[in-house]
C-alpha cells in the first residue's frame, strides 16, 4: 500500500495498543475512525494526533450496542467515505471463573468481543467488494487457543472470534479482502501493566508501538502470499520456560 489516505476504522480504542495502532497507520498518511465509550479519550487522542498533523476521527461507541455501532460507521462514512481497513480490536471480561460468571456478564463479553466484530465487519464488506480489495484485522489473544482458567467470558468470546475470523478469510479472501487474525501472546507494555509488574520483568513486556508495526506489515502483503494468522511473543527466554 504505502503512503496513502485509506480510511481505516479501529474498533476498541484504549491508551495503549489501540492508540499505538492509531497512530501507526496515521503515520503512513491513513484516516482514522476511533470507536471507544471513553468519548473523553477518544477526543484527547484526536487532538493529540491533529497537533502532530494527523486525521482522525472520535466516535464514541459502546460496541456491545448494534445500534450505536451503526450509528458510528454511518458517520465514518459520512465525513471521510468508505473503509479500506478495519481493526476488530475490543474485547473485554468480567475475569470469572465458570461457576462465579452470570449469564448476563457471559453475553456482555461476548457482545464485545465477537459479535462486535462481526457487525463492525459487514458494515464495512460491502464497500470493499465493491472495491475487489481492503484489509480487515483480528486482534486475538493467548486465549484465542487456550482456554483461561478464570476467564471462561473471554475465553469463549476469544475462540468464537478466531472462529468468525477463519470463517470470513474462507469467504472473503477469493474476493480480494484479507481478513487475519492476530494473537497478542504475551503482556503489552501499558502504564497499568507496569504498576503491575517490576522493573526487572521490562523485557517481558511487548512495545505497542512494535506490534503495531506487524500489523501494518499484514496491510502491506501481497495477495499472493497473504497471512491469515500472525502470533506475536516477546523475545525473553523466559516467557518460553
Amino acid at each position: 500500500m504505502g503512503t496513502t489516505q485509506n480510511n481505516v476504522v479501529i474498533a476498541g480504542v484504549g491508551p495503549g495498543l489501540g492508540a499505538a495502532l492509531a497512530r501507526k497507520f496515521a503515520n503512513h498518511g491513513c484516516n482514522i475512525g476511533l470507536l471507544a465509550r471513553n468519548e473523553s479519550y477518544l477526543d484527547q487522542l484526536v487532538d493529540e494526533m491533529a497537533h502532530d498533523g494527523q486525521t482522525a476521527l472520535a466516535l464514541p461507541t459502546d460496541l456491545a450496542d448494534a445500534v450505536q455501532i451503526e450509528s458510528a460507521f454511518q458517520q465514518f462514512t459520512n465525513t471521510l467515505g468508505t473503509v479500506d481497513i478495519l481493526i476488530n480490536h475490543a474485547s473485554g471480561s468480567f475475569w470469572k471463573s465458570v461457576m462465579e460468571i452470570s449469564a448476563e456478564e457471559f453475553e456482555i463479553s461476548w457482545r464485545t468481543g465477537t459479535l462486535s466484530a462481526l457487525i463492525c465487519s459487514q458494515k464495512v464488506i460491502p464497500g470493499m467488494l465493491r472495491k475487489g480489495s481492503g484489509n480487515i484485522i483480528f486482534t486475538g489473544a493467548t486465549s484465542a487457543i487456550r482456554g483461561r482458567k478464570g476467564a471462561v467470558d473471554f475465553s469463549s468470546a476469544q475462540f468464537a472470534r478466531r472462529g468468525l475470523a477463519d470463517a470470513m478469510a474462507r469467504e472473503l479472501w477469493p474476493q480480494g479482502i484479507h481478513v487475519s487474525h492476530v494473537i497478542i501472546d504475551g503482556v503489552i507494555d501499558t502504564a497499568r501493566v507496569r504498576k503491575m509488574y517490576p522493573l526487572e520483568a521490562d523485557e517481558l513486556l511487548m512495545s505497542t508501538d512494535d506490534i503495531a508495526e506487524n500489523y501494518w506489515q499484514l496491510v502491506q502483503q501481497g495477495q499472493s502470499s497473504w497471512a491469515f494468522e500472525i502470533a506475536i511473543r516477546p523475545h525473553n527466554e523466559a516467557f518460553f520456560e
